[in-house]
Parts: C-alpha cells; structure tokens; sequence
C-alpha cells in the first residue's frame, strides 16, 4: 500500500493552519440559521422542517431547489430502514440494491433511469456517496449501516458542480449525528427475529467538558441465511429421483441413508444471512464561540454470507465440452436436474468433489496437474472498512465560515463466487481487493440577504490492488489478474444563489473544474505463464471537466418555491476489465449527461400538508454501452487457433474485431471446420434521453397522524433500445411508488403512547436482459408493517414488525449468462417474509 505522500501531508497542513484562524460564529451544518428556522417551524406547529447540507451549506431543505428525498434517523426507524440499500422503499425513480454476489458486498445505485452494478475498476459508479462530507468512490463495500445517522440526503439529477465526478445520476449524502456539550445520554436497542436474527445497538454521548464531548456507538447483526443449500444427493433420494444423482457423491455423509435412518432434511448450510460489527466515534471540541473541531473514527468487520443466488436456467446445448466431460465422470449431465424449483435452495456448496490430480480422458482441465481440482471455499465475505476524518469550522466573520476537511479510509476486502449452482464446479472465482483513499477538502461560504455562496477546493488521492484468482474447469484455464489503480481527483469549485431583487426571484449559478485521472496496471495471466492467452497492458483513463449548473428561482411565498434548473455530471472515461485476449483491450469514453428540471416545493394548509414536485428532461449524450457478444479465438499471432471458414470483421467494431457465426449450409455440407468462439464485450456510444417527474407528499392532518407517499416515473429512450424488438420492455417507462401511515395513540396503559405503521413501496417492471423476454420481471408491491409501544417519560420502547407482510417473491438481480454464450441463468431472491420484535431503552 503507498504511504501518504506529500501532497497529502500539504492538504493535512492546509487543515492545521486554519485551525489557527480567528474571528466570529461558525456556522457548521445543524448549527447555523436554518437549524434555528427549523426549530422555530417545527415549534410553531406543522410538519417540521429538514435541514440539509445539499448546498455545501445548512438549508432548509424546501428552500433549496433540488429534487432531494431527505430521511431523518427517526423516519428510518419507523419505517424499519437499516442500511443504505433501504433507500428503494422512500426514493421515488431511484433502486438501491445489494450487488450481485459475483461483485462482492456492495451497493447497485440507480436514479432516475441511469445506473451501475458492477463493483470493476473499469467503469465508475454514476451515484457519488459522501459520508460526512467524505468521498467515497466504489459500489464496493457501500452497503453503509445508517449507524447513529441523523438523516440521509438522496439528491436526484446529475450534481458534478457541488459532488464531482461519478455523480452523473445523482448523489447520496450521509450525515451522522454530531457530539453534545449539553447532554448527557445514551441507548440500547436489541432486536430478535426471523432466521435467528440477533442485532443490538449501543451509543452514548458524555459531556467531557464544557466545550469537549464525546459520542459512541456500536452495532452488531447477525442473521442466519433464508436460503438453503442442499446437499444434491440427499435431496434426489429424498424426492425418489436416485436415478437422477449417477455417481455424484454427497457432500456430508451424515445426509446419507440407510435402513436405520433417513435425513429429516437435506440442507448443509445457508446462504443470504448476515454477519456485521461497525463502532464509531465521534469527538467535538469547540475552544471558541467561533471555532468547532470535529474528529471521527470508524470501524466495521462485514464477513456476512454470500447472497441467496439460485439457478433459472439450464441451457445443455451450451455447455462446454469440458462441463459434460465433468458431469459424464459422475455420469450425470450438466442439465435442469440441478434446477431445485425453489428460489430459497441450491445445490450450490462452493466445493470441487473432483481431487487434485485427477484425470479425465478428453478433458482439459482435469489433466492431473496438481492445482487442478479439490477447491473448497467459504461462501461468506470478508471485509474490514476503517476510516477516520477530521472536520474543522471556523467562522471567519459573522457571515463567513471557513470549512477545512481531512479523511482517510481504507477497505480489504475478499469475495468468492461460484456460478453454476451444482455439487460440481464449472467456474469459481476468489477476489481480493484492498483500497486506501486519502480525502481534503477547504472552503469558503457566506449568507447575507442577498447571496449565499461557496468556494472551495477538493482533493482525492487513492491507491487500490485487486488480486483474482478465476479457476474455469469449464474452459480449462486458471488465470490470475493483478490489477493496479491509482485514481487522483483535483477540482476547485464555486456555487452561489444571488437574490437581487427583493420580490422573491434568485438565480443560482455553480462552476466545478475537475483534473482526473486513473492509473491503471492490469494484467491477466494463464497458470502456465508465459503463455500466448497472457494479457497485460496499462492505461491511464483522465478527463478535465468543467461542469456546470444554471438556475432561477421565485419564492411565491414563505411556503411556495418555484424552481427551473439545468446541470451537468460526468464520470472518468473506462476500459474493458476482463478482456479474454489481446483483441479485447479496449478504452472508451466517459458518461456525460445535462439534466433539465422544473421544480416546487409547496408547504400548504398551515404547514399540514407538503408536496415537493419535480419534471426532468435528461440528454445523456456520452454512454457509452457494453454490447456483449462472441468473437473467434485467436492465438498469440492473431490468427485463428481453428477453422477454416471465412473470418469477417465485425461492422462498426474495434481494429482486429471478428465476427463469431454459425457455418452457412454450404460450409456444412463441404466439412468447413467452425471456429472456437470466446465471449466478447464491444463498447459503443448509444446516446439516450430520459424524461420523467416526481412528486413526494407528507401530510399531517390532524395532530398525531402522518401520511407519507412519493410517485415516479421516467421513460428512457435510445437507439440501443428502440431498435431492439427482442425484448421491447426495455423500451417502457418505469413506475415507482411508495406510501405509509402512522397514527400516534396516547392514553396507552402506564401512560404509554401506541403507534401503528403500515408502508406500501411499489417497483415497476424490468427487462434484464438483452437478448430476450424470458427474465422480464413483472412490476411487484412489498408491505411492511409495524406496532411500537412508547413509555416517551421513561425512554422506553418496544416495537413488533414484519417486512414482506405477503411474503411477495421478487429477485433482486439476475445474472443471465445464456447473453454470453453460457450455461446458465442465475437470480438473486430478495428476503421472504420476516418478523421482529425490538426493544429500545434509552437514558
């Protein structure tokens, strides 16, 4: 790992030398004067406000014109949201979701049409999560637990001005909880549930003096797996199929039967559950009326199961020659036999039955080489994410802060993915990744009555190594990938919204110029290096951006905004990770979108009612798309390594780019050998345009009662698409809805208060594949419910829940490999019905 160097010690500096700054009163987030409006509102009755850091600046949030979904710690509660990828339930024309297991334990982020969901170094991520004003730069370990958060921040359409790079969709900021001088407390929470689910919260905050405190948290969670491994030959014997197991040995011999005993069941452990500790600290100093230091640390240990993965499909006329040699050995077939017809079992164990050494007749992999066979892997993650940052406020005049910002956070993290999910191995994957990132930031901001401005400064520095080991029986290879990345990010930024008049009309204007860069190394080495299949070579993505935001604004009202913008994002051009032979070294251009929006936020029937409405026009006009496809098997001189038939050069694609074909029938009928084919990715940019509208609503009433919805929708077009009749569902709109209703009782026995709460969240259909309508998911509702008991005097509470009321069946991914030319289709089954019970006691 590289040391910090001395740019990073000059950022460090920087931070101390304004800790040293005078003059008057801070402004920091949750201090300044919309913290005191917000207060004032929420008082005076009605719903309250939100205060919100969108801007680089405390806002309340229906002052600020962005489309922002905006959910305090307490919402989140109640709705029983415990991690980032909740958000799906309250974000309206946004999907949060943990990736595929094949990509490690990260979070998918899609808003408003435009999305990523593989964690690779080749292609970044269109989302840009900030966590108390850290930057954090992957899918990969993104999964955050909103431990001691005070709200989170989804901000919808691209926000390159204030958020950089990589948030072409949108931007999803985090911010905890801060230290109290004035008060001494704490909590605990336990809950139990569903598949011996165990969690149990802890913090407290302690006055050190009168201007140092001290906040703590910590979390543990553990759940069992709702998914089922099954040991394949035990299950075939318990449904009366023997005839279905050939030769394939059972994986524990305590599943086996006998005259004096049958298995109650055939299940050998379980996929999908949880296994997570995280503690955080958090130390606030303010030595002067007019300067506040905040130092944070973080640590969090994730070695939770693998995702619940089942198989869909089985295509044999795909298989390799290598897959039914491996099968053939046990006399089996690789077929739908291994299909459970449950989306809450597999056969899959992570295991190769087949010994070391061993020797196949015809098979290529199994050659008796002594690295060949007899893999066992741990089916669980294993990831250690520590940071710690530095936030220094100073308040430079009345009206003028200076902010200084320092973190580093550091990530090691293993994955391990089987993709067949048989007793056999086809194709199994180990991954490790180790990440440190480095993160400065400075700047300026005022507020005055007729502007508030920012100015600041950002500075990124990362250092990452990923070592994968990709173990193909199916192909016969082994092959190891040593990659390297460097990504460094510099931008100075400006933001302001000026009030010149004094009949409600502002405009806002923002300017961002990044410098960006991304050293990569990669290389991709057969087992039996040096080798003509080797692949290595290094790029260096970078891009320097200006990004822009334009916008006007007219307060009809204290309580009516009208907002009309246009803003650009874009991420770092990328490059073909996994090439399978030189031919598919490939770099391309980076996402580039402007977003166009129409807003209102509306606080109306004295503050009883709120709706915030926005409409969106979105030209996404550098997306570049991988096209997957096949092309023929060259060797180390680039001819083909069979066949002899015509090579034909695939149209519109890159220099040295065959097109794989079928033989013609005249190619059949004169023995005109075919060629080998590989898989094949083929980047082209496919611009797009995206419109659609939002609408949230929160209303109150009559006191105690709170209704909450959100409407969205958007319609994604583009040639890539529009031409495509294979699968036109590609082409429709998309829905999302989500809706809940609680109702404060009092009068409860011992003076306690009765809160029922029942959420509605609605996902509409997806296509995700594009090739066919096979995998098309229909549009599908989920209901969440809750009943919580409130001693409010006494700090107690005691909660009863169930997510999934109707146990609805929905996939949260799919991993369709038949698109590649391969086997097999694989889903990721999100979490049946569950319940909980929760226990809160706070002091």
């Amino acid at each position: 790992m590289r040391k910090i160097g001395q740019n990073r010690v000059s950022v460090l500096a920087l931070a101390a030398a304004a800790a040293v700054a005078t003059p008057a009163l801070a402004q920091d987030a949750g201090t300044g004067d919309a913290a005191k409006n917000a207060t004032a509102s929420q008082d005076s009755g009605g719903i309250a406000d939100i205060v919100v850091t969108a801007t680089r600046q405390s806002t309340n949030m229906q002052d600020t014109p962005i489309a922002i979904t905006a959910v305090t710690a307490e919402a989140l509660e109640e709705r029983g949201l415990k991690s980032v990828a909740d958000l799906t339930a309250v974000v309206p024309n946004a999907e949060f979701r943990r990736t595929h297991g094949a990509f490690g334990p990260g979070v998918s982020a899609s808003i408003r049409g435009i999305g990523a969901s593989d964690t690779n170094i080749g292609n970044d991520p269109v989302v840009a999560y900030y966590v108390d004003d850290i930057y954090y730069p992957t899918l990969l370990g993104s999964n955050f637990d909103l431990l001691d958060i005070d709200h989170v921040e989804v901000l919808r359409g691209p926000q390159g001005t204030l958020f950089g790079r990589n948030s072409l969709a949108g931007a999803v900021n985090i911010v905890s909880k801060q230290p109290r001088f004035d008060e001494r407390s704490g909590y605990i929470q336990m809950t139990v549930g569903s598949y011996h689910r165990t969690d149990v919260r802890a913090g407290f905050n302690i006055p050190l003096g009168e201007n140092l405190a001290l906040m703590a948290s910590g979390v543990y969670k553990k759940r069992q797996g709702y998914q089922r491994v099954l040991d394949f030959a035990c299950e075939m014997n318990r449904r009366g199929t023997p005839g279905l197991i050939g030769d394939i040995p059972p994986y524990d011999l305590a599943k086996t039967s006998n005259p004096k005993f049958s298995p109650k069941d055939c299940v050998i452990g379980h996929l999908g559950g949880e296994d997570v500790q995280a503690v955080r600290g958090s130390l606030a100093w303010e030595p002067a009326s007019n300067v506040r230091l905040t130092v944070t640390g973080e640590y969090i240990r994730d070695t939770s199961e693998n995702p619940a993965d089942t198989t869909l499909s089985l295509n044999p006329a795909l298989n390799t020659p290598n897959e039914n040699a491996s099968f053939a050995y046990y006399n089996a077939a690789y077929d739908s036999r291994f299909i459970t017809g449950d989306p809450y079992s597999t056969y899959e164990t992570y295991n190769d039955p087949i010994g070391a050494g061993t020797v196949i007749p015809g098979h290529s992999y199994y050659n008796g080489m002594s690295t060949h066979g007899g893999h066992t892997l741990d089916p669980r993650g294993n990831l250690t994410n520590w940071g710690f940052s530095a936030k220094l406020v100073v308040g430079l005049t009345d009206t003028i802060d200076l902010t200084a910002i320092a973190g580093y956070r550091s990530l090691d993290e293993t994955h391990v993915y089987q993709k067949d999910g048989t007793p056999l191995q086809t194709e199994m994957t180990t991954n490790v990744v180790t990440n440190d990132y480095f993160t400065g930031e400075l700047r300026l901001s005022g507020k005055s009555d007729w502007i508030d401005w920012v100015v600041g400064a950002f500075y990124f520095d990362a250092s990452g190594f990923q070592h994968a080991v990709i173990d193909q029986p199916r192909t016969g290879l082994i092959r190891y990938l040593n990659n390297s990345f460097d990504p460094l990010s510099k931008a100075v930024y400006a933001n302001a919204t000026i009030r010149p008049f004094d009949n409600g009309l502002s405009f806002t204007g923002g300017l961002r110029y990044s410098d960006d860069k991304k050293v990569v190394s990669l290389s991709n080495l057969v087992e039996t290096t040096p080798n003509p299949g080797d692949i290595e070579f290094a790029v260096t993505p970078q891009a320097k951006v200006v990004s822009w935001k334009a916008g006007v604004n007219y307060e009809v009202s204290s309580d009516v905004l009208l907002y009309a913008s246009a803003a650009t994002g874009y991420t770092l051009p990328g490059f073909n990770p996994r090439p399978q032979q030189p031919s598919q070294i490939a770099q391309f251009d980076g996402n580039e979108d402007i977003a166009y929006e129409l807003g209102a936020k509306l606080d109306l029937f004295d503050r009883r009612l709120r709706l915030n409405l926005a409409g969106f026009y979105t030209d996404f006009n550098k997306r570049p798309q991988a096209l997957g496809g096949q092309e023929i098997l060259l060797d180390a001189n680039g001819n083909p390594t069979s066949g002899n038939s015509v090579v034909i050069p695939l149209p519109n694609g890159p220099d040295g780019s065959t097109t794989c074909r079928a033989r013609t029938a005249d190619e059949i009928a004169n023995n005109v050998t075919g060629y080998s084919c590989i898989i094949r990715n083929y980047y082209i940019n496919t611009p797009a345009t995206i419109w659609g509208f939002e609408a949230e609503m929160t209303a109150e009433p009559v006191d105690g009662l709170l209704i909450n919805g959100a409407l969205g929708y958007h319609k994604f077009s583009s040639p890539d698409i529009d031409s495509r009749a294979i699968n036109p569902r590609q082409a429709e709109p998309f829905w999302s809805a989500n809706a809940g209703i609680q109702y404060l009782i009092e009068g409860a026995p011992l003076g306690g208060t009765i809160t029922p709460r029942v959420d509605w969240s609605y996902q509409g259909s997806t296509a995700p594949s594009t090739r066919t309508t096979n995998w098309n998911q229909p549009g599908y509702s989920l209901v969440n419910a809750r009943l919580t008991y409130a001693l409010p005097d006494d700090g107690f509470t005691i909660a009863a829940g169930v997510t999934n009321l109707f146990d609805k069946i929905h996939y949260d991914n799919f991993f369709i490999l038949q698109d590649f030319g391969q086997s097999n289709v694989q889903g990721q089954p999100a979490a049946p019905r569950q319940w909980y019970l929760q226990f809160e006691k706070k002091f």
